[in-house]
């Protein structure tokens, strides 16, 4: 299927602006539905009526949250805003219900029951996500160099907000860190060994820092 150049110019706008892949990817997904909805016009030749019909379908016929409704709008804004340089306005549509709802927290005891039941990997994801406060795309995006033994702290790159920050290091997740660093190590260096090894890095750390990709501390 051939890619639509009207999407990859989203696309390269929202990786302009440095937008995570995941905001790229519901975006992406609001602004097809949107076209689509609207029997597949161009949204140049739409505006704030259509979008109106559109978000209200998405309450009324497909009962979707508040918060998918809000995001099918930020990525629908988004699109006319810095895309095709309209801005909607005076727009009125029927917002999704938010049930009441009592929360459901789990207990230190519900927790760490939950954690206990986690084998290898996911032992060690559980660990810091409850211990560190890391939600799980964080968790999955560490690399060796982010771990400081010494300090016992955690630091996070471009998280939430793009927004660096420090967190706490677990104690009970040292221990399987180090075995896990070890046994990337052998990995690693199999894959070196074999001309390959090369770490996901952007292409402007590559160029600051050269080598970079191949070093250990980067896996």
């Amino acid at each position: 299927m051939s890619k639509s150049p009207f999407i990859e110019s989203i696309r390269l706008i929202l990786r302009t602006k440095r937008y995570s892949l995941k905001t790229e990817k519901a975006y992406l997904h609001w602004i097809r539905r949107f076209i689509y909805f609207n029997g597949k016009r161009h949204p140049k030749d739409m505006g704030e009526l259509e979008v109106e019909q559109f978000l209200t379908h998405l309450a009324i016929t497909l009962k979707v949250s508040p918060t998918t409704q809000n995001q099918a709008l930020c990525a629908i804004i988004f699109m006319y805003r810095h895309v095709l340089e309209m801005d909607l306005t005076n727009m009125a549509f029927t917002f999704a219900k938010t049930p009441v709802r009592v929360p459901e927290v789990l207990s230190h005891s519900d927790a760490i029951a939950v954690i206990n039941n986690l084998r290898g990997v996911h032992h060690t994801i559980g660990t810091l996500m409850y211990g560190g406060g890391f939600r799980i795309s964080e968790v999955l995006r560490l690399r060796i160099k982010d771990f400081d033994f010494d300090r016992n702290t955690i630091f996070i790159f471009r998280s939430k907000g793009q927004k660096d920050r420090v967190t706490m290091f677990p104690e009970l997740a040292k221990t399987e860190i180090t075995k896990q660093i070890q046994k990337v190590e052998r990995i690693h260096q199999k894959d070196i060994d074999d001309g390959y090894g090369l770490s996901s890095l952007p292409p402007s750390l590559i160029r600051k820092y050269g080598k970079a990709a191949t070093n250990l501390s980067w896996q």
